[in-house]
């Protein structure tokens, strides 16, 4: 997705600010509330709720599910919140050294 490479998406990311994270990506990727819900396996009533500051999001296993599901870019992120990436990557490299 572009939409990472957008300044504000960025800084609300870096921000842990997921619901504005939300509402950017949103806006400039042109996808609705359910799209989103789709892609990352959480509720459109909890994003609508993350969005409109109603609820946080905290919990790390969540966090981890909407940054998979919205595919962020792991530079980022870090490793700890994209865990799957981390070993996709890790499991590159071993089978790339393995073939030397």
């Amino acid at each position: 997705m572009g939409v990472w490479q957008l300044p504000d998406v960025r800084q609300a990311l870096v921000n842990r600010e997921f619901g504005r994270m939300c509402q950017l990506i949103r806006q400039h990727g042109g996808i609705r509330q359910d799209d989103i819900a789709a892609l990352t396996g959480l509720s459109q009533a909890f994003l609508s709720m993350l969005e409109s500051g109603a609820r946080k999001l905290t919990n790390i296993d969540k966090i981890i599910q909407l940054l998979d599901g919205l595919q962020a870019p792991p530079e980022l992120t870090g490793p700890m919140l994209r865990p799957s990436i981390h070993h996709q990557l890790r499991g590159s490299a071993s089978t790339a050294l393995s073939r030397r």
